[in-house]
């Protein structure tokens, strides 16, 4: 590799390398981190994001309840290989075919994924939502942790660290994008608030179990880590950056302090470039 991967990720308020939290593109951060590629970040704020990806001719990998295109990020850009990737999941995938003895090893070496959710928390997901190419079990996963935390993201809203230069457009798109009245909407206070962390508790008890098979821990595989681990990972740094006061602490004690012990030690993949 002679030139650095290019790599599009949201700028939020400044200073942008301390307050990014958007989880798919902490998956790629962590990624490139752990193999090491040589990259740069570019970093674009929330209302150019649609106008970015469409400059770049990267089609939308995602889609708005009503069926229409959803912009987002993250984009790495391959100088190298003049390869143009945007999607997490499939970044992921191209950095390990394409560098596959870089950096800390293997990002997908076998192993099962399959955990059960809380029985109180039911998540179905799909068939069809879930890619059919590329290490389908890490797939299958990656899509089932994003179900698990995008049905809590609500705890996150009140302290999005929206950059204020654009805070008010940003937050009337995301509340457009979700059919909701206004950004305000989405707050959750007292007994409400009280019930979503229940639910998120016992939603991530089956996924502690995966964890807890290898008692070495921290990771999945005990102390070898792998793109599922980076998958979890990329929701709780966006935790740690949105949730109030002392509710990240509350968060990383859960399941006898699992999810806190996993995220510190992903650190060592956090580096923002």
């Amino acid at each position: 590799m002679s030139s650095p991967i290019h790599f599009y990720d949201i700028a939020m308020k400044p200073p942008v390398e301390k307050n990014c939290c958007s989880p798919n593109p902490w998956k790629t951060r962590m990624a490139l981190n752990f193999k090491r590629v040589p990259y740069k970040t570019t970093w674009v704020p929330l209302p150019d994001v649609a106008k970015v990806r469409s400059s770049l001719k990267v089609p939308a990998c995602r889609k708005f309840a009503d069926g229409s295109d959803f912009f987002t990020l993250p984009i790495i850009e391959d100088p190298n290989t003049e390869a143009l990737v945007g999607d997490s999941f499939d970044i992921a995938v191209y950095l390990q075919k394409t560098y596959p003895n870089s950096g800390a090893g293997d990002l997908f070496p076998p192993q099962t994924l399959d955990y059960v959710f809380s029985p109180d928390n039911p998540i179905s997901i799909p068939l069809s939502d879930i890619p059919q190419s590329g290490f389908p079990e890490y797939a299958k996963f990656n899509v089932h942790i994003d179900a698990a935390f995008s049905a809590h993201a609500q705890l996150s809203s009140q302290c999005f660290p929206f950059d204020p230069a654009t805070a008010e457009i940003s937050k009337a798109e995301f509340a457009r994008r979700a059919g909701a009245t206004s950004w305000d909407a989405f707050t959750l206070v007292g007994e409400e608030r009280q019930k979503v962390k229940d639910s998120f508790r016992n939603t991530l008890g089956g996924l502690a179990k995966l964890f807890q098979k290898d008692a070495s821990g921290p990771f999945i595989l005990g102390n070898r880590a792998t793109y599922a681990d980076i998958i979890v990972g990329g929701w709780l740094r966006m935790m740690r950056a949105t949730l109030p006061g002392s509710e990240w602490e509350e968060l990383g004690s859960w399941h006898d302090g699992l999810f806190g012990r996993l995220h510190d030690a992903l650190e060592v993949y956090a580096e923002v470039k």
